[in-house]
Order: C-alpha cells, then structure tokens, then sequence
C-alpha cells in the first residue's frame, strides 16, 4: 500500500519553522482533537440483472487534527496536521463496493485498512493567511468528500483574506487529490482525466447578517472553467418563524481540450426553508441545460441542493424537485434527538440512448447526541434510502447505514 510523504514544500517549511523560536501564541493557541467513526452500509441491489446482488461493509475510522497557533512577528508561522486511518471490521471480495473500504483492482480483497498524513504549512500576516500543503476546502467550486469513514482531502495551496469587514476572499490552486477511501494522492480531475492543477478565486460579502452573496470563477486546465453566483437570506417572520432562501447557479463550460468530453452545462439550483418552532419544510428544485453532466472535482462532491445521501441529480438535461422535512425532538423534552426526511424527483434526462430519463431517491435519518455525562458529543445516526431509476440511469438500490461518531478533544 502506497504511504503518502509531506510534500518537499511542507518539509521546507518545517525546517524553517523549527529555526523559528517558538511563541506562546504558537503553543498555547494549539489545540488537537481525536475523532472516532464506526459505519457499517448494507446495500441491496434491486435491478434486474445487476453485477452484484448486494453491498455490506463495516469498518473504523480514526481521524487526528492538530492546529497550531501562530509564532509572533508581522508575518506569524504555523503548522495543521491531519493523520487519518481506516480499519475493516468486515467485508469481502463479493460484498465490496459501498465507497468505506478500498479494494485491491487485481483480486478484489477490500483492504485491511487505509491511511493518510497531511501537512498543512500556514502564514498569517495582518487578516490575510496562506495554506500550503494539504487542504479541506469547503467552496461552491471545490467542495471535499465527508460522507463515508474518512472524509477526501486536496493539495494545494489557498490564501484566505479578510481584510474588510463583511468581506471573505479565498483564491488558491490545487494540485492532487486523496479519494475517501484511498492511501494515495493522485493528480487532480475530473471524468477520469487528470490535470496539472486547479485555480479558483471568489468570496463571500455579508452586508448584513441576514445576507450573502458569494462568486466563484475557476478553471481545472484542459479541461472545464466553471463560474458560480449565489445568495443565501434570512427572513425572519415572527417569534420561532424564518424563511431561509438559497440560491445557486453555474456556468461550466470546456478549456482548451476536451479530453474529458465536451462540457456545457448550466445549473441553476435553490432551496426555500421554513422554520417554524422545532419545524422545518423545504423545497428545492434544481434545473440543468446543456450537453453534458455538471462537472465537479474527482474527490469532491457538487454544491448542489439536490446532492443527497446516494444521487446527485446532475445528468443533462435533468430538471428536479425534493421536498424535505426536519423535526428537533427538544420541543418535546428530547434533546440531541432529530429526525429527517426527503423525497427527490428528476426527469427529462438526455444522456446517451435515454431520453427523458427519469429518477427518484427517498431518505431518512433518525440522529441522536449524548447531550450530557462522560459520553457527551457521542452520537449515532440511523440512515434508510431507497434509490430508483427506471432507465438504468444508475443502479436501483435499498441500502441502510448506521453511522457511530465521537470526538474527543485531546487539549
């Protein structure tokens, strides 16, 4: 199994760091945290005619985060790590595939477990701070994996500024990408093709606290440039009632080659949310046009409303409504404890030999936080999801997962 090194740049770094007398402010602001995940999947493929009759894996996930302050001085230094390990608990040749275990491609064994140690290098001067090394970033255009034992990571770097008030700016490129379920970091890409890098460049105003409004403009080279605007804003209507709109569009389009196949894809997406009391009804609806699929990161997940627990709804061509249902079972003496339910509905999907194709997912969760007491912040989530696509679009499924979680802060 490959073993990832920090990077010659991280490596440089640390050297420069360890001739740096450290600060105070370095030590003491450190903190560090262990997070522990326990998941199992059972998924159960109902097609006619599927390749593999079903999918059950059980595995542990331990993932160590440290985050060092900054030395003293105009331009301050620090260092984040990251070191992730995943362990099967059981799985098999026949029973593999639910994306928690990586499986070796010649004989089909998941393997016994799985790694990574990231380095992270970072500057800060004034309130603007530079990232090299290993990267979890969470922006319309490049959004990291965290729906499995171990969430994805990038490579890169990214400089964050907020210099004026209201006003957040992000722009940076990435490099190679490390898969949920992989050891390795690979070149970056999407479709399976690779590129050199990734630029991006953007940020988020709030004029108000009710109010943002977020722009994005990135290109993976050779391959897609991609644009993005959108709007989040809280209304509210009275004592326990608010109405949450959130609005997202973009525009993808081919750069310079077309090794991945042509990309044109427009997608505009939104979300209307009514909180009332322990209440929330959403509905969202998500319209794509063009030519291909919505592209996105490989090891990355789409900023989209309709990304749910199994699909995506981002084929060409795919209009798609859900209708969603949240209840906090505090108002009724139960704290910790939520439940939640959607139902997604595409159609009109034009890929390949189908035509106005058409799919649907059903999801529900029941979650529970230890709300007190030594096991404070542990927490369990019961999952059920039902999958259909009447075109073969993608494989029909009924699958349930049950999900384990703790985190325990070391200092």
């Amino acid at each position: 199994m490959t073993r990832p090194h920090p990077s010659r740049p991280t490596l440089a770094f640390l050297a420069l760091l360890s001739s740096t007398q450290a600060s105070a402010d370095f030590v003491g602001d450190s903190k560090a945290s262990l997070e522990l995940r326990n998941v199992y999947i059972n998924r159960d493929f109902r097609q006619e005619g599927a390749p593999q009759s079903k999918a059950a894996e059980w595995g542990q996930g331990f993932i160590t985060r440290f985050e060092s302050g900054f030395t003293e001085g105009t331009v301050g230094l620090g260092l984040d790590a990251l070191g992730e390990l995943g362990v099967k608990l059981d799985s098999s040749r026949d029973r593999r595939g639910t994306g928690l275990l990586p499986f070796d491609p010649a004989t089909k064994d998941p393997v016994d477990d799985y790694s990574e140690l990231g380095l992270t290098a970072k500057l800060r001067a004034s309130k603007s701070t530079l990232r090299l090394g290993t990267l979890q970033p969470t922006l319309p255009i490049a959004l990291y994996n965290d729906t499995r034992l171990l969430p994805s990571t990038f490579s890169g770097g990214m400089l964050t500024s907020q210099e004026f008030d209201g006003l957040t700016l992000n722009a940076g490129r990435l490099t190679e990408t490390n898969l949920r379920d992989s050891s390795s970091r690979d070149d970056i890409g999407y479709a399976g093709q690779t590129s050199d890098h990734f630029d991006f460049a953007g940020g988020t105003w709030t004029p108000t606290p009710a109010l943002a409004l977020t722009a994005y403009t990135s290109e993976l080279q050779d391959i897609y440039r991609q644009h993005f605007a959108g709007l989040v804003h809280t209304l509210p209507l009275g004592e326990g009632l608010s109405l949450k709109s959130d609005l997202r569009y973009f525009d993808s389009q081919d750069a310079g080659s077309a090794k991945a196949g042509r990309v044109d894809n427009r997608n505009f997406n939104g979300m209307l949310s009514l909180t009332a009391g322990a209440q929330r009804f959403s509905v969202a609806w998500q319209r794509l046009s063009g030519d291909s699929t919505f592209p996105f990161l490989t090891g990355g997940d789409p900023f989209v409303v309709n990304l749910v627990t199994y699909n995506t709804f981002t084929k060409p061509e795919e209009d798609s409504w859900q209708l969603r249902y949240d209840y906090d079972f505090a108002r009724l003496g139960i704290p910790g404890l939520s439940f939640m339910t959607r139902y997604v509905s595409g159609d009109g999907v034009e890929q390949g030999a189908v035509r106005n194709g058409r799919e649907w997912e059903r999801d529900t969760d029941l979650a529970y936080v230890v709300q007190s007491g030594s096991l404070r912040g542990f927490n369990i989530r019961l999952r059920n999801v039902t999958f259909r696509s009447g075109d073969g679009l993608t494989q029909d499924i009924d699958e349930n997962r049950i999900i384990l979680g703790y985190t325990l802060a070391l200092w």
